[in-house]
């Protein structure tokens, strides 16, 4: 399981449950994906995870992980802000609501966005993304395809990014999943 920190990312798949302290995005590492990308650059940091087989540099399924620490952002406000920008790179480019909710305490959105034909790549690029606004950080997880996923990937991934969540240790209402503390 990932665990997000506002001052460091950490793949641990048991670590003690001591760790988590403070706000903690909860996302899973996909079966058969491994991590092949991070860094952290400022107050940015970005995980990239892809199928076993590939790389960064030659997908054809990968999800991201974004943290924006101290950023203070509506969720909405940030997915009307990415679909501009797709739209900017691919004029083609359509994208739709999935949810806007809160969740454990926090503001969330989830949608997704099309393009049929990325300049850099020749190829379509489809993209279901969820934004989180946290207390002390702003997060996003997308997870992203260069194709048109099928009704089955699509209920999957949809259903992967409902699982994403954020917890506080510190905040009783927005408490982390029994077992950790």
């Amino acid at each position: 399981m990932f665990r997000l920190y506002a001052s460091a990312l950490l793949l641990t798949l048991a670590a003690p449950a001591a760790a988590f302290q403070g706000e903690n995005l909860l996302v899973s590492m996909p079966d058969g994906y491994k991590v092949d990308f991070q860094k952290r650059q400022g107050n940015t940091q970005i995980t990239e995870m892809v199928p076993k087989a590939e790389s960064v540099n030659a997908w054809t399924e990968m999800v991201t992980v974004q943290v924006f620490h101290q950023l203070k952002a509506k969720p909405e406000e940030f997915r009307d802000r990415i679909i501009g920008l797709w739209r900017k790179s691919c004029p083609e480019a359509e994208s739709a609501p999935i949810m806007s909710a809160a969740e454990n305490g926090y503001a969330v959105t989830m949608w997704l966005s099309s393009c049929p034909h990325n300049k850099e790549t020749g190829k379509p690029e489809f993209t279901f993304m969820k934004a989180i606004a946290g207390k002390d950080s702003f997060y996003v997880v997308q997870k992203a395809f260069k194709q048109t996923p099928s009704k089955e990937q699509t209920a999957i991934w949809t259903q992967y990014l409902k699982k994403v969540g954020v917890c506080d240790t510190r905040l009783p209402d927005r408490a982390c999943p029994a077992g950790i503390k």
